[in-house]
């Protein structure tokens, strides 16, 4: 503890494999303590040796759920890479170190540094577990983009999240986390680009989010879209009034009456579908009204 460093104890280390997990946790937790040379090679002799392919995904989702929790959570994924563990645990990840990105919107280029600090952004800000996963995980497609495209990703949104979706049924993940890191997956890009659409486009997005039914996750995302805004070289203190903006208008949809307009379309002949273009009519002119008025 003196000196700073991680060190196993004895030889027994290398009989649990998720010592290496628990150590990676701790690293993140004290972010000044190093891991000792030769606890490192026995790490990696370890993973060499297939033990953390027969790891139990509860027992890995464990404590990867717990590191991510820590107050520099990029430290676990750091240590797990470096002894080649996070390539056997979860290559979504490791694949994206090395992979560029236009230097125009990520001053860090590197797919993989920009995870990292986006995650270590949501710690500082403090986030819940669900949004600290969905960012870690909202950039994974980019990990597969076609060497010829790059340092373009198109559409890696969708390749995002159905590579989390794998995570997830290989971690047996709770829901909480993963609907929420396949809602940011698909629509980052789009909550980034909010301040062009209009209100029609603003409540296709919201209904798209399910944000009228669940307005709680929809402002974990665009926190976890905050996050992944200033998790980026030289943009860690701008402003992101995206959020705010989304956020305004989903209140601004929720304030709608939808009784009094179903009845009023119903007592105009309207039936079915057409009742249910009608609150949505009424709800895009609340969003409009509160858009003009923040204009």
């Amino acid at each position: 503890l003196k000196d700073r460093v991680l060190r196993h104890v004895t030889d027994a280390f290398r009989e649990d494999p998720v010592r290496i997990l628990r150590l990676a946790r701790f690293a993140a937790r004290f972010t000044d303590f190093s891991v000792a040379p030769e606890t490192m090679v026995l790490m990696r002799e370890m993973v060499a040796a297939g033990e953390v392919d027969a790891l139990v995904p509860e027992r890995v989702w464990q404590e990867i759920s717990r590191g991510l929790m820590e107050a520099r959570p990029s430290r676990m994924f750091d240590i797990l890479r470096e002894c080649k563990a996070l390539v056997r645990l979860l290559p979504e990840l490791d694949r994206l170190w090395g992979v560029p990105q236009r230097a125009e919107y990520h001053p860090e280029i590197d797919c993989g540094v920009h995870a990292m600090l986006v995650l270590d952004m949501s710690a500082r800000l403090q986030a819940p577990l669900p949004v600290r996963f969905a960012c870690l995980c909202h950039d994974f497609g980019k990990g597969t983009t076609p060497a010829d495209v790059l340092p373009r990703h198109i559409g890696h949104e969708q390749r995002s999240a159905r590579l989390l979706l794998q995570v997830c049924e290989r971690w047996r993940v709770p829901n909480d986390c993963k609907e929420l890191a396949e809602v940011v997956a698909h629509e980052h890009g789009n909550i980034h680009r909010s301040h062009e659409l209009n209100a029609a486009a603003v409540l296709r997005l919201l209904e798209r989010c399910d944000a009228i039914r669940k307005p709680q996750r929809f402002e974990q995302a665009l926190l976890a879209c905050e996050c992944d805004a200033r998790g980026r070289l030289g943009f860690e203190e701008a402003a992101y009034p995206q959020r705010q903006r989304l956020s305004h208008a989903l209140k601004a949809a929720l304030s709608v009456e939808t009784g009094p307009v179903a009845q009023a379309a119903a007592q105009r002949g309207l039936k079915g579908k057409a009742i249910g273009d009608a609150v949505g009519k009424a709800r895009e002119q609340a969003i409009a009204a509160h858009l003009e008025g923040a204009a």
